[in-house]
């Protein structure tokens, strides 16, 4: 699976939301990422490394979907069907084409459209920046 590294060009940061809705923060067509109060909390790069405000590397998603850690040891996977799986292989929720969230119950618990879904799963279920 590659990795989607810009959206559209033209494209304004997109609204992540929590499950009632809310606005959680955005996600820039670079990759940064801003919390509900627009400071810059992390961000996405191209090469699949995911940082934090300081421009630490706390993360990677590899180009199948296998989320690592600082350390690089697997604590997850995003499947091409949108199944986000844990470190051992269960399944924990899924990210659905329209951006919907669901939780391993398939209760909704967020909503980020516009947005790479590996991006997504990264940020609901690995590296919360919420």
């Amino acid at each position: 699976m590659a990795i989607a590294i810009m959206m559209a060009s033209g494209a304004t940061a997109q609204t992540v939301r929590n499950s009632s809705g809310a606005s959680c923060g955005t996600i820039e067509s670079n990759g940064t990422i801003r919390n509900s109060s627009g400071a810059s909390v992390g961000r996405f790069d191209s090469d699949g490394t995911i940082r934090n405000s300081s421009g630490a590397s706390i993360g990677k998603i590899d180009r199948d979907g296998t989320i690592r850690n600082s350390s690089g040891a697997s604590i997850g996977k995003f499947c091409d069907d949108g199944t986000v799986r844990n470190g051992s292989g269960a399944s924990i929720g899924k990210v659905e084409s329209d951006g919907t969230v669901r939780n391993g119950s398939g209760s909704s618990i967020g909503k980020a459209s516009g947005i790479p879904r590996e991006w997504v799963a990264a940020y609901f279920f690995f590296f919360p920046f919420y």
